[in-house]
């Protein structure tokens, strides 16, 4: 009887034993179940700057390939304000569920640089990058009736006249103005930097003469110059562009410096969402960029796909932080 009873007992503490691993694979079988169906619901997409730029084209056109892909719709959603701020510290507080992502730029990076003690976030510890994009090759803009036709000559309008030529952007700290900066720092000139809030009403005074020229993404450009209100000086890339094969790049302009200037999207999320989340975003981005549709309408803009890896994404940023802290430092950009 004895020999029965301790048998039972030990019958019973095996049953607990496995009683108690109940929570921990239904957990284990959940989160799997999360990994296979996210998403589940309608995904918000915040974009920082005004519906029509290049961030917002690029922004939409993947949302509308991850719905089709996905069955589930992406939402673009337009915050603007505050160079980004406004937009990214808003996902920066979202919920970390996989259901809010800040389609990001440069901005990110250099609001952290410019301005440590007056973001309220992390570009690095509060956020998970998913993946990259594209990147927007620049392109140095002027008016036809500008006496200069190559950057070489804008260079040296620049040392006879320091102070006077002036150069838009977008706005202070975006990827305009510290192109612009470092072409300064390059050249060893001083030139007058002139923030708009966007690019369009800048390139309005760059066309009028108000302004003397900018740096530009060649997203939208086309139709201005081919209508003979704008002339390229240079292009920011390389080798020679084939929508501008009589351009010189900024490379024969003696400015190898000037192609790393392209900007960058790429989508990035709350740093606590789930890995699992994070993987299928990233999928679904590099599922659509490698789509040839996707791939010739961001052509026809003028950017150029990237599409990587969550690891790969996040050490492009690192090497982007230093690289712009570097020439921010060096050309003395300060914030407003």
């Amino acid at each position: 009887m004895k020999a029965k009873r301790e048998g039972t007992r030990d019958k019973g503490q095996g049953a607990g034993f496995y009683f108690s691993l109940f929570p921990f694979l239904f957990s284990l079988g959940y989160g799997c179940a999360i990994a296979q169906s996210y998403p589940v619901k309608p995904v918000r997409i915040v974009v920082g700057f005004a519906a029509g730029g290049p961030t917002d084209v690029i922004a939409r056109i993947m949302a509308q390939d991850m719905t089709a892909s996905t069955g589930q719709t992406f939402v673009v959603e337009n915050r603007t304000g505050a160079n980004a701020i406004i937009a990214t510290d808003l996902v920066a507080r979202a919920a970390p569920d996989g259901y809010t992502a800040l389609f990001s730029s440069l901005s990110l990076l250099v609001n952290a640089i410019l301005q440590p003690d007056k973001i309220k976030y992390d570009p690095f510890k509060d956020f998970a990058p998913v993946s990259n994009a594209a990147l927007l090759p620049q392109l140095i803009v002027t008016r036809p009736s500008t006496p200069v036709n190559s950057l070489r000559e804008l260079v040296t309008l620049a040392k006879r006249y320091p102070g006077q030529v002036t150069y838009g952007s977008a706005g202070h700290g975006g990827s305009a103005h510290l192109a612009g900066a470092l072409l300064e720092t390059l050249g060893g000139i001083k030139m007058t930097h002139v923030s708009f809030r966007g690019n369009a009403p800048a390139l309005v005074d760059v066309m009028s003469g108000q302004v003397t020229f900018m740096f530009y993404p060649m997203i939208g450009i086309a139709e201005h110059v081919n209508a003979g209100r704008l002339k390229v000086l240079a292009v920011g890339t390389p080798q020679r562009h084939a929508d501008y094969p009589k351009v010189p790049t900024v490379v024969e302009a003696g400015m190898p410096g000037l192609v790393d200037t392209a900007p960058w999207v790429g989508l990035i999320v709350p740093a606590a969402t789930p890995a699992s989340a994070i993987n299928r975003l990233s999928e679904e981005m590099r599922k659509s960029l490698g789509r040839s549709e996707t791939q010739g309408r961001l052509k026809a803009l003028g950017a150029n796909t990237v599409g990587d890896t969550p690891a790969q994404f996040q050490e492009f940023l690192k090497k982007d932080y230093e690289r712009w802290s570097r020439v921010i430092k060096a050309a003395g950009v300060k914030a407003e």
